[in-house]
């Protein structure tokens, strides 16, 4: 039987206990037990460590402890239970520097202190840490949440190791532990010390292990995650890593961010951090980043600092990586999707950490480089609406107000169009987009649904100006296209080109914005230029299945 289908049956056998219990208390007693192993049921399902909570800090919020408090006090009886059975010590020194463990309690401070341990990396994702862990002077703690009897993911592993290697080339002793020092721990230990020799002979890694700690096993599913990592694993590039940020982005989120994403990253890269000013610009530092042989430049800030980094970047190697610290962050939730709104740094900083780079699709548009999207009409009235004091006020809202203005003046501009080679030819429109990535909420740009970043393909979705409503209607049809892909094109017309030119019939200079910055030309000129910059995307684990 599964991990999961175990925790199903005793949630179902507590639910039907809950149901019979002749008094009130203990009905929501039952229940609430219920509850709790229907939701360890469902991480199981899953694979999912994250529903316990668990920080990088090894504390668990409050809410998950009363959730789970039934599930813990059960876990945790059974855990005291077996370590007072064990026939092998709390902590065993596998190999230089190298301890194994079980989960740590107060009674085992004082072996940290005498084997002088100044690094622990905790594998469980039920346990809290030890609080009087944090308070021992010089203590480094990093926790990488499995689910007990599962295996950590293959970017988890990679995590895991590259952080051990930090931790021993500042020379400092190490105890990694699980629950019981029996499995997880054990997995992630042989994996650093196969990176470590550069060696994939799995089963001589574990053999090692098993001379010092003879209950240490793996399930098959935990040794097949073992093979796998050791198949894949390159030895990390000792090149800097460049941290780019624009400090007045988001009304100056990089100072309240910048504390997490140095102890997010800098155990695992050589990081040098620079900021931008009006002396030098993120272009700038880029540039000099390529000429210092940087391999990864990380722009943190809006999509505009994000534009000015990559600009510097397209045709080249080096690869860039993203933090979303600006208002709206629409090529991180193009590129991410709704991770990048829920919880955009930390999610930012595993996908850098834990990816790989994957070539993506730029556009130049007159003489700038576009990420994005370029806008006439509702695009450019929206961001030319949203200054940034109003920005300041009200966030990604300020936005929505500049649309709804644009909307309600619906304002025609009568243009010439030309698609590719075809001849140059008028359209009346309040909106034209011509997008190479575009999250769903930017319905202006889904006329045939989510733009891809890797077609080699311009989308342009322009508005139809029938009649003083078709405005509402087209934005209607462009939600449903964001949603399904299928446009009825009652209201709104799209289609695809590899270069377009776009210019007013009265050869009036044009209004246009290019990834959120304004400008005016006489004409705007679009080409595409696929798969031309290399972006940090995380990797699919969806090869790791749930383990029995």
């Amino acid at each position: 039987m599964t991990v999961a289908a175990l925790y199903i049956c005793l949630a179902l056998l507590f639910t039907v206990a809950s149901w019979l219990a002749p008094y009130l208390l203990l009905k929501l007693l039952l229940a609430w037990v219920a509850l709790s192993l229907f939701v360890v049921s469902s991480a199981y399902w899953l694979n999912s460590a994250s529903v316990f909570r668990k920080r990088s800090d090894g504390s668990i919020p409050w809410y998950s402890y009363w959730l789970f408090i039934p599930f813990l006090l059960g876990a945790g009886a059974y855990n005291l239970f077996t370590r007072r059975r064990d026939t092998v010590p709390a902590m065993q020194r596998v190999a230089k520097g190298l301890f194994l463990g079980a989960r740590l309690t107060t009674a085992d401070l004082p072996e940290l202190q005498k084997n002088r341990i100044t690094a622990v990396l905790d594998v469980t994702a039920e346990f809290a840490a030890l609080d009087g862990l944090s308070q021992m002077e010089g203590m480094q703690y990093l926790n990488v949440p499995v689910l007990d009897h599962a295996s950590p993911t293959t970017a988890q592993l990679k995590q895991s190791v590259l952080w051990l290697q930090q931790q021993r080339a500042a020379g400092r002793r190490i105890l990694v532990h699980c629950a019981l020092g029996r499995g997880r721990s054990v997995l992630v230990l042989a994996a650093f010390l196969l990176s470590r020799h550069n060696s994939k002979k799995a089963e001589q890694a574990l053999a090692l292990i098993k001379q010092v700690r003879h209950t240490a096993r793996l399930n098959r599913h935990q040794l097949a995650a073992l093979h796998r990592f050791v198949d894949g694993f390159d030895s990390p590039d000792p090149s800097p890593v460049w941290l780019i940020a624009n400090p007045v982005s988001g009304g100056g989120k990089w100072h309240e961010a910048e504390a997490e994403i140095v102890s997010l990253l800098s155990p695992f890269m050589t990081l040098e951090i620079k900021l931008s000013n009006a002396g030098c610009s993120a272009r700038q530092l880029a540039q000099q980043a390529r000429q210092a042989g940087c391999k990864l430049v990380i722009a943190c800030g809006g999509d505009g600092t994000v534009t000015e980094v990559a600009s510097a970047l397209v045709g080249s190697d080096t690869c860039l990586g993203i933090i979303p610290l600006g208002t709206t962050n629409a090529l991180s939730h193009a590129l991410w999707g709704i991770s990048a709104k829920l919880m955009p740094v930390r999610s930012a900083c595993l996908n850098i950490l834990d990816g790989q780079s994957h070539a993506i699709d730029t556009a130049h548009c007159n003489d700038k480089l576009m990420l994005l999207l370029a806008g006439v009409g509702f695009e450019q009235q929206m961001v030319a609406a949203a200054d940034r004091d109003k920005k300041n006020q009200l966030g990604q809202l300020a936005y929505l107000n500049g649309l709804w203005q644009a909307v309600q003046s619906n304002h025609i501009q009568s243009l010439w169009v030309k698609f590719d080679e075809q001849p140059e030819q008028p359209l009346d429109t309040a909106s034209l987009v011509v997008a190479n990535a575009a999250p769903l909420t930017t319905l202006l740009a889904q006329g045939r649904g989510a733009p891809d970043l890797t077609d080699g393909k311009l989308d342009i979705t322009w508005l139809l100006a029938d009649n003083e409503d078709s405005q509402f209607l087209g934005l209607a049809e462009l939600a449903l296209a964001g949603l399904t892909n299928i446009n009825p094109s009652v209201a709104s017309q799209s289609c695809q080109a590899s270069k377009i030119a776009v210019r007013r019939q009265d050869d009036q200079p044009l209004h246009y914005v290019i990834d959120g910055e304004l400008f005016e030309a006489k004409t705007l000129e679009i080409s595409i230029n696929p798969t031309s910059l290399c972006v940090m995307l995380a990797d699919d684990d969806t090869e790791d299945t749930p383990v029995s």
